[in-house]
């Protein structure tokens, strides 16, 4: 007799086999800089608290406000009775922040993804998306049910060829800053061939809202880019923002679309208002606190040198997330293990996360780390066996 889910034991193993085996650390202390695990303390270069803000007392204090204020749970989805002063205010700032019309809060990025691009095409339509986009991304288009298509990362020349082939609304679906590699979508060719062939472009800067830009406005505001050459924006709120949740931005057809046809929004709680109030506080500290984003440059080149002093095979770019390319999963597992070893984390990111054959350790910085810390990170490196 045959045994429920006897067969889970084989696939673990083979995936432990592949050396792709996922495990969880459990941190003793607060997200930051310094990380304790069972008791020993460790340097993080995993996080994407880019810029520090993650245990910021000004936002906890607002947090710990909004809860004397509205309690800890929302108590509803935001079309029955869940939908605070702090959600709306929060909306209107952040739609300010990305110089948009109006903004909508979702719960999770993925959710955000996933209930835009479902409520924006269906069967007769098209949705067209970079080869590397985040999973969220691709299962979004996936689940949409429209037809879909994948072109060549960053090239627009294979774009334009595919929406010249596709059928009903076209939606463009692409990474402002790709995660695993920090690279920059290339929004300006992206924009030209979306507005040449009447599609729309969809742009998720999850890792480039708060980071990228002079004032943090992201890939768009690096390139120069608004409302009307990119219509949807998708930007969460637990990178940069230090918080937790992500909205929409866009015009006001757009959000009253999504707030009548948005699964992912209608049908799920709202998020604590709390929370909101925290993300207000982030906000504020996002526009005011111009050395953050000056310091993660800094960084950024002062590692960027000291990676070509000691011969790494890295993939230079201007976001605070640095690969480390090594290629075997076993190999990139067996040096995340060695620096954790040394007292840094720096996570081994492998298939099925990228392409099979381009494993590597995916340091990230925050602007709270010190030149130190990148010094002691780039010695530590040579003493691996990378």
């Amino acid at each position: 007799m045959t045994l429920p889910f006897s067969g889970l034991t084989d696939q673990l193993e083979s995936i432990h086999q592949d050396g792709l085996y996922r495990s969880r650390r459990v941190l003793d202390s607060g997200q930051g800089v310094h990380l304790v695990l069972k008791g020993q303390p460790f340097i993080n270069f995993c996080s994407n608290d880019y810029l520090g803000l993650a245990s910021h007392p000004d936002i906890a204090k607002a947090f710990k406000q909004g809860v004397d204020r509205y309690g800890v749970g929302s108590g509803s989805a935001h079309l029955i009775c869940g939908h605070s002063l702090a959600h709306h205010a929060l909306e209107e700032e952040l739609a300010d922040f990305t110089g948009r019309s109006r903004a909508l809060l979702f719960s999770t990025g993925y959710m955000a993804n996933m209930g835009l691009i479902s409520a924006l095409v269906g069967p007769s339509d098209t949705v067209l998306e970079d080869r590397l986009n985040h999973a969220s991304l691709l299962d979004g288009g996936l689940l949409s049910g429209a037809r879909f298509k994948r072109y060549t990362h960053a090239d627009t020349e294979h774009l334009n060829r595919q929406l010249e082939m596709s059928a009903g609304k076209a939606l463009v679906v692409t990474d402002g800053v790709f995660s695993m590699d920090g690279d920059f979508a290339p929004l300006a060719g992206l924009a030209k061939v979306t507005h040449k062939k009447n599609a729309w472009l969809m742009v998720d800067d999850a890792h480039g809202l708060g980071v990228i830009g002079a004032n943090g406005g992201g890939v768009l505001e690096h390139y120069g880019l608004g409302q009307h050459e990119v219509p949807v924006l998708v930007g969460t709120l637990g990178k940069a923002f230090g918080t937790f949740g992500a909205f929409v931005a866009g015009s006001e057809a757009l959000i009253e679309t999504l707030i009548q046809k948005s699964r992912t929004y209608i049908y799920t709680t709202a998020t604590p208002p709390a929370l909101a109030e925290a993300t207000r506080a982030s906000l504020k500290i996002i526009i005011a606190e111009t050395w953050r984003r000056e310091k993660l440059k800094m960084l950024i080149k002062r590692f960027q040198r000291g990676a070509g002093q000691i011969g790494l095979a890295i993939k230079p770019n201007e976001s605070p997330i640095q690969p480390v390319l090594i290629g075997d999963s076993h190999k990139a597992s067996h040096v995340s293990r060695q620096l954790e070893q040394a007292g840094y984390l720096v996570s081994a990111i492998r298939p099925p996360t990228v392409p099979k054959g381009s494993a590597r350790l995916r340091i990230t910085f925050s602007a709270l780390h010190e030149e130190q810390h990148i010094d002691q990170l780039l010695d530590a490196l040579s003493h691996t066996d990378l």
